[in-house]
């Protein structure tokens, strides 16, 4: 009922002009996706790349971005196109059995995200200030709280494009700091290379990439840019407006997390120092690059941490609601419950945890099963005619999209076979 009332006040009063600025009226739901892609998770396997392979191995973020860029463009088509987010045309538009399936094993991966993000953020107060896992994992869960529960979308926005700002700050000031081989980084991005040993790093990177609550996310938050659904010139220039959000949040996800590559390659690589853990990584820095690098390093995995529990709270919300058949609401209680049973349960466990790195391994295994069983829902829905009327997938979208989901199905396979 609210949103239907949100989007006739929208239908009335909000008729939207289409000039050279309002483009950035549209940036914004792609850079809450971006941070689950650049979340601690990410940064142990970017770093474990580096400094094990040097430059060899970025080619896997520039794959696992164009996988990530058609999977979620195809996502936030869905959200447009019907109003509804992954989960709620998941519980409208299939079995109970298969819907039921789905979602509760995405709140899982929900969680197991959320462990992740705080463990991250918990880490990074300890780095700076010795601040114990435990109690930093619970700070970081009442400020992440605070701000889910006072603020609207677009004040989270805000606060997630200055996180991704200065986090990409932090890294263009590292790789000031040390001598990247720029031509041999141009062969690495472009040229497919598997070292020996990297197999298992090569697929993580790809699973950490490609990550099913950030499809859950990006198909819900898009409708917060949502105006006249019968106007069809209006939809045509919203699908248009958000490739374009896509395009440019992925690709700066892509800049970060290549710069995290190349400064483990040029920090420990090229001084034959192997990294295994992410306070390891901070201690390093120290003698390498000096103190100050060493803080800035803890303040951008802080904010990173920080921002992407923020998203993996909002997914879990979504997620949860939608077993209800209902949109993500904050003042809402399913959505509110979503969000509690993310980050609770995530908390919990890490009070478990006696290694942060290992559980920041499995967290990433988690994701991996269950990664599959969201592609091929949203793959279903989005080449139902049913569900997107004539915005349904043609063809040669559908083909793309099954070798996107196969690859990442055979990748995530060959990964759960090498772990055990």
């Amino acid at each position: 009922m609210f949103r239907d009332f949100i989007k006739d006040l929208r239908r009335r009063d909000h008729k939207p002009r289409f000039g050279g600025l309002d483009i950035l009226k549209y940036i914004g739901p792609g850079l809450l996706v971006t941070v689950g892609f650049i979340d601690p998770g990410n940064w142990a396997s970017n770093i474990a790349a580096g400094s094990e392979f040097g430059y060899t191995l970025l080619w896997v973020v520039t794959l696992s971005t164009v996988m990530l860029i058609i999977l979620q463009h195809n996502v936030a088509h869905l959200g447009i196109a019907t109003g509804l987010c992954l989960s709620e045309a998941a519980n409208k538009h299939t079995p109970k059995w298969i819907s039921r399936t789905v979602l509760i094993t995405a709140m899982g991966a929900s969680i197991s995200t959320s462990l992740a993000e705080i463990m991250g953020g918990a880490v990074a107060l300890d780095m700076l200030f010795d601040i114990p896992i435990p109690a930093g994992a619970i700070m970081a869960f009442i400020f992440v709280i605070i701000m889910l529960f006072t603020n609207s979308y677009h004040k989270i926005e805000k606060f997630i494009i200055a996180f991704v700002s200065v986090i990409g700050l932090s890294f263009l000031y590292e790789l000031t700091l040390v001598d990247v081989n720029w031509i041999e980084a141009g062969i690495g991005w472009v040229k497919p290379s598997v070292p020996q040993g990297s197999i298992i790093i090569v697929m993580s990177i790809l699973g950490a990439v490609v990550m099913p609550h950030n499809l859950f996310l990006h198909s819900e938050i898009i409708q917060s840019r949502q105006w006249n659904l019968e106007d069809e010139k209006v939809i045509k220039r919203q699908l248009d407006y958000e490739f374009f959000d896509t395009l440019f949040s992925m690709v700066i996800g892509w800049a970060i997390n290549s710069a995290i590559i190349l400064l483990a390659a040029t920090s420990f690589f090229t001084n034959h120092i192997q990294v295994n853990e992410l306070q390891q990584a901070a201690d390093i820095l120290k003698p390498l690059l000096g103190n100050n690098a060493a803080v800035v390093f803890g303040v951008a995995l802080l904010l990173a941490g920080i921002a992407s529990t923020i998203t993996s709270g909002m997914a879990g919300g979504s997620i949860f609601a939608g077993l209800f058949g209902e949109p993500y609401d904050i003042r809402d209680s399913h959505s509110r419950l979503g969000v509690l049973i993310s980050l609770v349960i995530a908390v919990l466990i890490i009070f478990l945890i006696r290694n942060p790195y290992q559980g920041l391994i499995i967290s990433q295994m988690v994701l991996s099963i269950q990664l599959p069983f969201t592609i091929f829902l949203q793959i279903y829905l989005t080449s139902s005619k049913k569900v997107m009327g004539k915005y349904v997938n043609t063809k040669a979208t559908k083909i793309l999209l099954l070798v996107v989901g196969i690859t990442v199905v055979l990748l995530n396979l060959k990964l759960l076979v090498n772990f055990f």
